[in-house]
């Protein structure tokens, strides 16, 4: 008449296991797994093309075969004893890491332009783990190059060292003067707002910003005034960090590491900053 009894119910205890969703990470821990997941989807577009790590070997290899062989046989650069070429080595590493990073912002630009800035902003994820994420992929790209140009270097001779902790120096030197001058380009790219516009200005400093550094020759021999400059670009301490960990001469490396860093931290504000006013 009152029909078979219920079955057992499932305990209180398992209901709410069952309905109460997981709980999402808050707080320090979200800002470090957002930007490595930014940086991993960024890396991931090499998987679709490596032509740009390729293409992107020739010039440091046409510097230290045509340029640093010339100059080695010249000897009109004072380097402190040591051949022009192993000189120039830690030089053209900073160089192809700055290329490869100071036309970052023509990336952001494009992703503006097909819609998926949009679609990231909306996500909970801050714009400081959006930028650090683009800015460390970049130093990963510069990383890979800086490997191309080390084996270069040390199939023409050049005498570099191969201490492990000294190699893990310099690849952090790398990745932060990567981000400093990656998030100098998306920086460059919030005000501009145009890939035509960023190519002419990234054309218009890629060079000074080389030249006015001590890659090439060392600070002591310029004019006061690009010592000046020099003392103020950050590529002249990345370059400074490099040569004395890949050749053992004088360097200042806390120095070094302490302007790299607060360049790095500077850049990706900056740009977190402007990233709106980009995707408008």
């Amino acid at each position: 008449m009152f029909g078979a009894p219920a079955g057992p119910r499932p305990a209180l205890a398992e209901t709410n296991l069952l309905l109460v969703p997981p709980k999402a990470r808050t707080g320090w821990r979200v800002l470090p797994a957002r930007v490595a997941a930014m940086c991993v989807v960024e890396l991931q577009k090499l998987r679709h093309d490596r032509t740009e790590l390729y293409t992107r070997a020739v010039q440091p290899a046409l510097w230290l075969l045509i340029f640093g062989e010339t100059f080695t046989r010249i000897k009109a650069i004072p380097t402190g004893g040591i051949p022009y070429i192993d000189y120039l080595a830690p030089g053209i590493i900073a160089q192809s890491a700055m290329f490869i990073a100071i036309f970052y912002g023509i990336m952001i630009i494009w992703e503006r332009d097909a819609g998926i800035l949009t679609k990231l902003l909306v996500t909970p994820t801050p714009r400081a783990a959006l930028i650090s994420g683009k800015a460390f992929a970049s130093g990963v790209k510069a990383l890979i190059q800086a490997v191309v140009v080390i084996v270069i270097a040390a199939a023409l001779g050049v005498g570099l060292t191969w201490n492990p902790l000294r190699l893990l120096g310099v690849a952090v030197a790398v990745v932060l003067g990567s981000a400093f001058f990656s998030c100098l380009s998306m920086t460059i790219a919030g005000i501009v707002l145009t890939r035509d516009r960023l190519m002419g200005i990234g054309q218009a400093i890629t060079m000074p910003l080389f030249f006015a550094s001590n890659a090439l020759y060392p600070v002591a021999i310029m004019p006061g005034w690009l010592q000046v400059v020099s003392r103020v670009n950050p590529l002249s301490y990345q370059v400074d960090a490099l040569r004395g960990l890949l050749l053992g001469t004088p360097s200042h490396l806390p120095l070094d590491f302490g302007v790299l860093l607060v360049a790095a931290v500077l850049g990706i504000v900056a740009a977190s900053s402007l990233l709106g006013r980009l995707a408008r």
